[in-house]
């Protein structure tokens, strides 16, 4: 294959506007997470605010203001906290495999155990008005939170076996996934990089012809509005 159509590398885009729902411990923002295979990265365009990180490094929070290039690779734990405003385009790594589940929410211990349970506490209904659909979000943002909140405390402790306790269970939960994550990883992001290796391979025997299938493609977003972990997302198909 000489030419990858998607975005370059492979990446997903949307455009988040964060929650400014008020949490228990009185910021404002979205749902904790992290994501298996997927880095992520954040392109602020407006407001304010910061992503709070909880890794085996420690807890971090790093301020989001416009104009801020702020990322972080798979196991980061990340919350965003929206003090005005906070707006941003995201760039995922491995366009498809956030949606299909490379993402666990840091639910309590007792919502982690049972694939069923975990699904029935993060989804959302089908068929829902704006209201309740956000009303389902707020929830398992909360949710998300208790947990978060421990396994913070923990670490600022020196206790990380609630951590690595998490890990373990977000790995358990997606496994059966991988096989269908592969398969998605291999339409993106592992293309376009054999696209560019077959670009070389062409540039060293100073065959142009590759160039000749040059594409261009311009977007709207599919969907507007989308409750998801963090905020209301614009969705591109960029696939």
């Amino acid at each position: 294959m000489d030419q990858y159509e998607g975005l370059p590398g492979g990446i997903g885009v949307s455009r988040l506007t964060v929650y400014d729902w008020p949490a228990a411990d009185g910021l404002r923002g979205g749902t904790p997470h992290l994501h298996l295979t997927c880095s992520e990265g954040y392109a602020v365009t407006g407001g304010r605010g910061a992503v709070q990180t909880l890794t085996t490094a420690g807890f971090r929070q790093t301020p989001l203001t416009p104009g801020a290039l702020v990322w972080f690779t798979p196991g980061t734990i990340h919350r965003l906290v929206n003090e005005g405003d906070l707006t941003i385009n995201v760039l995922m790594q491995n366009c498809g495999l956030p949606e299909a589940g490379d993402a666990v929410l840091t639910l309590p211990p007792r919502l982690l155990a049972d694939p069923d349970v975990y699904r029935a506490a993060v989804a959302l209904p089908a068929d829902a008005t704006d209201a309740e659909l956000a009303d389902a979000a707020r929830r398992r943002r909360d949710l998300a939170l208790e947990g978060f909140t421990a396994l913070r405390e923990a670490a600022e402790a020196g206790d990380p076996e609630p951590l690595a306790a998490f890990h373990r269970a977000a790995v358990a939960l997606v496994r059966p996934l991988a096989a269908r994550w592969r398969e998605r990883w291999r339409a993106s992001a592992a293309a376009a990089a054999e696209a560019t290796a077959a670009q070389l391979d062409r540039v060293e025997r100073a065959d142009a012809g590759y160039l000749a299938g040059a594409t261009v493609r311009a977007e709207q977003p599919a969907a507007r509005g989308r409750f998801g972990m963090c905020g209301r997302l614009d969705v591109y198909d960029v696939a």
